[in-house]
């Protein structure tokens, strides 16, 4: 049972890989062509990635890769114009998240633009990291005008359920540079999958099943109160950090 299921990621990856660049080297570049506003294409963009990777998400569901138990799945699906915090419990959750949740666009490496199969997806609709303060600060501006959500992983590394990293400023930053309210996103996984070290193809002898469920939404407004911007980050920064791991 175990090889079959390495068999079938292996498959599933390789059905992922060639769909991504199929959608970056033909459609995109269709998109480009024939859409000229900005704004419109932006939206096609993002409407493309959540579609096609819903339905890839569905796929590893059907052959039984993975489970999904989703809390108040309505309230993820109408997220709007926010910054999401999640945990991380896997390397797949970016793929999970925006398949769920409509015009959601999040932050990668800078690698990934090098990388054939993802350029043209990353460079249209994600957020490059390891940029200045300031053009990171414009980079996110311009997807909130776009009408996106942010999604950001504070802790920036996976991690198991009951593992607990250290949440940094970085969320809490851009949450008051940007003066978006925080939607606490709580995924975890029944036992490890695709964690730091693990082959890409161990997919364990049966469904890995995910729980994820949206918080309670973290209002920034309060927090623009602050006169001392060294409080507010760290308060801010607390206050993900409760709700992420529920303490």
């Amino acid at each position: 049972m175990k090889a079959l299921r390495s068999f079938l990621m292996v498959i599933s990856f390789s059905i992922f890989g060639i769909g991504s660049l199929l959608v970056g080297m033909l459609i995109f570049p269709l998109i480009r062509l024939f859409f000229k506003n900005q704004d419109k294409r932006m939206d096609i963009y993002s409407s493309v990635v959540h579609s096609s990777w819903r339905v890839f998400v569905n796929f590893i569901r059907f052959i039984k890769i993975i489970k999904l138990d989703i809390g108040n799945i309505e309230k993820l699906k109408t997220i709007k114009n926010s910054i999401i915090v999640s945990t991380h419990p896997s390397y797949i959750d970016v793929l999970i998240l925006l398949a769920l949740i409509p015009k959601t666009t999040c932050f990668v490496a800078p690698k990934l633009t090098r990388n054939k199969f993802f350029k043209r997806i990353v460079e249209s609709m994600f957020l490059i990291s390891g940029k200045s303060l300031e053009e990171l600060k414009e980079d996110t501006k311009k997807m909130f005008d776009y009408g996106f959500n942010i999604l950001i992983f504070p802790a920036g590394i996976r991690h198991r359920k009951n593992e607990y990293p250290k949440i940094h400023k970085g969320a809490a930053l851009t949450a008051i540079n940007s003066k978006k309210d925080i939607v606490p996103v709580i995924m975890s996984t029944d036992f490890d999958f695709l964690q730091i070290g693990q082959p890409f193809y161990d997919a364990g002898e049966k469904p890995v099943a995910y729980t994820i469920r949206a918080g309670k939404i973290i209002e920034i407004e309060k927090f623009m109160e602050y006169q001392d911007e060294v409080l507010q980050k760290r308060d801010l920064t607390n206050e993900i950090k409760k709700a992420l791991y529920e303490l």
